[in-house]
């Protein structure tokens, strides 16, 4: 087995290599002047079961680009299978036609990927389950509930905990949390009046005097997860948490959690984060080194993915 980590998420690549106490190949991932990608291994992938460990996050096109040209450096160079492992898999939600003449973007990229030689896939919390379906080779998708449910358990013991979905389409994800820590379910019910901006209608559920722990797989602006929150506060809640798998947090979201009333943002390692991000007051991170860590060693033993999700 080899590992080789991409430049979008390097310290998260170097966790995954110590957990496996594998250490990363020798590769080269570069720009040249007009900032064409170049990608050359340093060493013999002959035969060899190779990890490519590379988020598709900011900036978006480049490290997809990156992901592309090392998956086919790797396929020239011979290697016998190669598994391409996206922390964070970008244009997850383009994940249908939003409208007349508009792409199904997901689609798009996963293809790019399967044509680039990837074997199979490895990625987390997709967006939509179904984008599994858009990719022509194996593809695990990882939920994070190995990693959040002893959080909650150890953070929130003996509290009146209400796991809350911040929109109708999170509620299964929501609900499987809730399940898992024992706790209740409340739905946020919004109307979304264009992209980007969002609206609360209403609280299904009852919140007043409770802890209220609102469960997503992305945070992008943070206007969602922040006027869920005012809201929540405003019916009574004792207090709001966020644990959101993917802190894409663009533009002005950190300031934006960072003034909401949101106690904590739990987000995961899955995206690097930003300087915003390491100093802000009340967001924290969660390593899924592990979990990807223990998914890759099955995958190369050829063992059950699944089982560590149970």
């Amino acid at each position: 087995m080899k590992l080789i980590a991409g430049n979008s998420n390097r310290a998260l690549a170097e966790a995954i290599s110590s957990y496996l106490n594998t250490p990363l190949a020798n590769a080269s991932i570069r720009r040249f002047s007009d900032m064409e990608v170049f990608a050359e291994i340093l060493e013999n992938v002959r035969g060899e079961d190779v990890f490519l460990i590379q988020s598709t996050s900011f900036p978006t096109n480049d490290n997809l680009m990156e992901l592309l040209v090392t998956i086919d450096a790797l396929r020239r160079g011979s290697a016998r299978r190669i598994t391409a492992v996206i922390p964070y898999f970008g244009y997850a939600r383009q994940d249908r036609k939003t409208g007349p003449r508009t792409p199904i973007s997901a689609k798009l990229v996963a293809n790019l990927i399967t044509t680039a030689g990837a074997n199979r896939v490895l990625t987390m919390e997709l967006h939509a389950g179904q984008i599994q379906g858009f990719f022509d080779v194996p593809t695990d998708n990882l939920i994070v509930g190995p990693v959040f449910t002893p959080e909650f358990q150890k953070r929130f013991e003996g509290e009146s905990l209400v796991m809350v979905s911040p929109d109708v389409g999170g509620v299964v994800r929501a609900r499987a949390m809730a399940k898992k820590v024992n706790a209740d379910l409340a739905i946020i019910d919004k109307r979304r009046e264009k992209a980007g901006v969002s609206e609360v209608m209403n609280i299904i559920g009852d919140v007043k005097g409770r802890v209220c722990v609102l469960v997503d797989d992305i945070v992008d602006s943070g206007g969602t997860l922040c006027n869920a929150a005012q809201a929540l506060m405003d019916k009574g809640a004792k207090e709001v948490h966020a644990y959101v798998v993917h802190g894409v947090l663009s533009g002005g979201a950190v300031a934006r959690v960072t003034a909401s009333p949101m106690k904590s943002l739990v987000i995961t390692d899955s995206i690097a984060a930003t300087e915003a991000v390491r100093v802000a007051h009340n967001i924290e991170q969660l390593s899924v080194a592990p979990l990807l860590g223990e998914a890759i060693r099955r995958i190369a033993e050829d063992r059950s993915v699944s089982a560590i999700l149970d």
